[in-house]
């Protein structure tokens, strides 16, 4: 049998079965299946003649990144189907199934025109940013729909003598706010050892928000994320363009390996990003 999720298996029953954890298909494996079984089906099904009809390879990467970015690739297939229908619908107004009828054009599917089959995306670019204003940077998160890239921003709100302190927003779980009080209190003790007379964690309080607000989040992979932002606004420093990171970090400073990098880094390729940080006990 298959699952996307073991946290609703009872226990004694997953006690009973061999799990074999398969990673989801990245993009290019995605283009390749669609393209090699997908598209084929669907022209059958639907009867569109295959030479009266084209999804170009811009058409059919932007239904892949912006439509069905889930691992599988089952709604990948139907998408395909919904936009075969319409060619055949679009064939048949146009009389090609009529015997003698003769077609000047071939109907062409490409980028721009995708959206008039399918409408708009279902997701949208996840950068917002070509380059990290101070305090904000780029951090990495597995997701059930494979990796997506996520900002950590920090921001001082109130600035006086022992009024140091943290608060956070963005649908943050327990273990996601735990996190950023660990980044907070290492991130102070960085900032002493770089610069023992700064004052600025003592003296501000910060707020960290973690975009999209209506998104819960949770996990330990955002650590050395919020620890680059306090100290980007605790230096005035932008952080490098097109940087992301993930990482689990403790009190003492260390950073700890963590999961789903396969998807972490095709999230970070999708958005364009040149550098990844990750911790060396991932290296394996």
């Amino acid at each position: 049998c298959t699952a996307n999720f073991l946290d609703t298996i009872p226990a004694p029953l997953l006690d009973r079965l061999a799990v074999i954890r398969i990673s989801g298909y990245i993009s290019s494996e995605k283009f390749a299946i669609a393209r090699r079984y997908l598209e084929p089906e669907a022209l059958e099904a639907t009867g569109v003649p295959p030479e009266k009809t084209e999804i170009t390879d811009a058409a059919m990467r932007r239904l892949i990144d912006e439509y069905c970015r889930e691992s599988g690739v089952r709604n990948l297939k139907n998408h395909v189907e919904k936009v075969y229908r319409k060619l055949a619908l679009e064939l048949v107004r146009r009389g090609a199934h009529e015997d003698g009828a003769e077609m000047s054009d071939q109907i062409v599917v490409d980028g721009d025109s995708l959206s008039s089959y399918l409408g708009p995306p279902a997701f949208t670019t996840e950068r917002i940013w070509e380059q990290t204003p101070v305090g904000v940077v780029m951090g990495l998160a597995w997701t059930s729909m494979g990796g997506s890239t996520l900002y950590v921003e920090a921001s001082v709100v109130d600035e006086g003598e022992g009024k140091g302190s943290i608060t956070t927003t963005g649908s943050l779980g327990d273990v996601m706010k735990e996190s950023a009080l660990i980044a907070f209190a290492c991130a102070r003790d960085c900032l002493r050892r770089r610069d023992p007379e700064s004052d600025f964690f003592q003296t501000s309080r910060v707020h960290i928000h973690v975009p999209a607000g209506a998104t819960p989040k949770d996990g330990p992979s955002a650590g050395c994320t919020m620890i680059t932002a306090l100290l980007s606004l605790a230096l005035g420093r932008g952080a490098l363009p097109d940087l992301a990171m993930t990482g689990e970090v403790t009190l003492t400073g260390r950073i700890l390996p963590v999961g789903g990098i396969k998807e972490k880094v095709i999230a970070a390729r999708r958005s364009g990003v040149k550098k990844i940080i990750l911790p060396k006990d991932n290296l394996r």
